[in-house]
């Protein structure tokens, strides 16, 4: 598979390989997430979703995080980076977009369903402080070119999460620990890089144009995504 390069925005070009999907902000842009490296809030220069054997993901002998931030240095990519894993095939990747009103939104994403899991499953782990290092398996990275408010950025995560959960109730995936309907997998993780504007956008709810858009594109990406594998 060779690299395919992908222009996003003005700022954003996103490269999609055998390795991994990458993302080039030429100015730094806030970004939030469940990412291992840099999770949270920040304001990133890099975003990659990093493929990893599973083999290694049994054998680790350094931090997940570690690991991505070597990678990051190994490829040049220097700045502040947020980084995800998955032992997802990049074959897997897909994306949707749409441009409404003068806004841009586009979601990218990679998907396998080794670790199914409905919320409320019993945990392998059985001790609050635990740490996990297997990798994420449905990971989403959402990119606007709307400014989205503080509010705006939760609720994002709200919705592409439901989204997922529909995506997975109508494909009739079932949790192998409960046998009930899966809503994602053990180790999925959400990116948003949000964008600089000028057009604001305080809400993205379910009653919100943006909301009804964004929750559209994930479920047509993970939709195609999985199919694609299965």
């Amino acid at each position: 598979m060779q690299v395919s390069k992908i222009q996003l925005t003005e700022h954003i070009v996103a490269a999609h390989g055998p390795d991994h999907l990458y993302f080039a902000l030429d100015i730094p842009h806030q970004v939030i997430s469940s990412a291992v490296l840099n999770g949270g809030e920040c304001f990133a220069d890099h975003v990659v979703n990093m493929r990893v054997p599973e083999i290694e993901c049994d054998d680790m002998t350094e931090l997940p995080a570690t690991t991505i931030a070597n990678y990051c240095l190994a490829n040049g990519w220097h700045g502040a980076s947020v980084g995800m894993m998955t032992t997802a095939s990049m074959k897997t990747f897909r994306m949707a977009e749409n441009t409404t009103e003068g806004v841009k939104t586009a979601v990218l994403l990679t998907a396998d369903l080794g670790n199914a899991r409905r919320a409320g499953d019993m945990a392998e782990h059985r001790h609050m402080a635990s740490t996990i290092e297997k990798t994420g398996t449905i990971n989403i990275i959402i990119v606007t070119t709307a400014k989205l408010s503080a509010s705006a950025l939760i609720e994002c995560v709200q919705i592409i999460t439901e989204a997922k959960a529909a995506t997975l109730e109508e494909l009739n995936i079932k949790s192998p620990v409960s046998g009930l309907t899966a809503t994602g997998t053990g180790t999925d993780s959400v990116a948003i890089i949000n964008g600089q504007g000028p057009k604001m956008i305080e809400y993205c709810g379910k009653h919100m144009l943006f909301g009804e858009i964004l929750a559209k594109l994930v479920m047509q990406a993970l939709k195609q995504s999985l199919q694609s594998s299965g």
